[in-house]
């Protein structure tokens, strides 16, 4: 089938582990797992070994060139994901390690106490059930789950049941890494901020696939928080990113303690650093970070547009092939 993302061939040969072949030459790499980790374009990998070869140093701390060049990678690759997002400001956006931490870090940081409600859904990838569990475990809260109907889809017949005035959180992955199901963030936003309920949304299978812009979303329909990880956007692995409303990020207190999320220390107590620093303890993935600024660079310049149509194009020739397969039923 033809693709419709331009010059196919083109973008193919941006990938240099697609060269590669099996059986002594005979059978080229056909890679059919990028939900699970995308291959990375040349030069995603040429960025990550310019930055280690020439601006290697540690940043906002080494007071020096190298420091100062490597502070502004890491800052730029920032500036670079609040435009992938259309975040409506840059230091909403937080580097993680991954998605998981960073749904982690809500799940850690966000007050719960007994009688509140947390929702999410029965097709979540354990880093968005997982963090939950916990968090209600410890706080005495309760858990409630969006189920499934039979082709896949969340079951929203019960909805008014389940989003309450009880309810403090509703989290959910925007497109499934099972099913592909892709669900309906807008209005499931627009119900819980009807009951003043933060949302949540795990957009690790979203961000590859879909053009995001969220400050042009309505601002009843657009997420409190959103993660995704940077292995998915054919980036490199070991970097994820949160991205929070500005006064959602502030309202939570630090995830992790330690060198740059401070303003003041002594012995008695500390003062933090404001968004985005407060949540970044440490020496964070720098090198990652500039790798994952090109990745995304590189797919803004396919355009988000065009990778989204490739997408739905391949999986309807897929989803028509396999309806010639007899005993095979789709779900999602």
């Amino acid at each position: 089938m033809k693709g419709l993302l331009p010059d196919l061939d083109l973008v193919r040969k941006d990938f240099p582990i697609l060269e590669r072949t099996f059986d002594g030459g005979e059978t080229p790499l056909v890679y059919l797992d990028s939900a699970n980790t995308s291959q990375k374009p040349q030069i995603v990998i040429d960025t990550m070994v310019d930055h280690l070869e020439r601006h290697n140093a540690n940043i906002a701390r080494a007071m020096h060139h190298l420091g100062a060049e490597a502070t502004e990678a890491f800052e730029g690759a920032r500036d670079t994901v609040a435009r992938f997002l259309g975040a409506p400001e840059r230091d909403e956006v937080i580097f993680t390690k991954n998605a998981s931490e960073a749904l982690n870090l809500v799940a850690n940081t966000v007050p719960l106490a007994a009688g509140d409600v947390v929702v999410t859904t029965e097709m979540e990838h354990h880093s968005n059930i997982v963090p939950w569990q916990l968090a209600t475990q410890r706080a005495g809260a309760t858990l409630k789950w969006f189920g499934l109907t039979d082709s896949g889809e969340l079951d929203l017949s019960n909805i008014d049941e389940l989003i309450t005035p009880a309810t403090k959180i509703v989290a959910l992955t925007w497109v499934s890494n099972m099913l592909g199901t892709v669900n309906p963030i807008a209005e499931i936003a627009r119900k819980a901020h009807e009951v003043g309920a933060l949302v949540v949304v795990d957009a690790a299978q979203a961000a590859p696939v879909l053009p995001i812009d969220l400050a042009g979303m309505a601002e009843e329909e657009r997420p409190d928080f959103l993660a995704f990880t940077g292995h998915k956007v054919v980036g490199p692995t070991g970097i994820g990113v949160l991205w929070g409303r500005r006064a959602a990020l502030e309202a939570l207190p630090p995830f992790l303690g330690g060198g740059e999320m401070i303003a003041t220390v002594t012995m008695e107590k500390s003062t933090y650093a404001p968004i985005p620093h407060k949540f970044e303890a440490g020496t964070p993935p720098i090198a990652e970070a500039v790798g994952l600024g090109a990745a995304l660079e590189y797919l803004m310049h396919l355009g988000m547009e065009n990778v989204h149509a490739h997408e739905q194009a391949i999986t309807a020739y897929a989803l028509e092939r396999l309806a010639t397969v007899p005993g095979v039923t789709v779900l999602g």
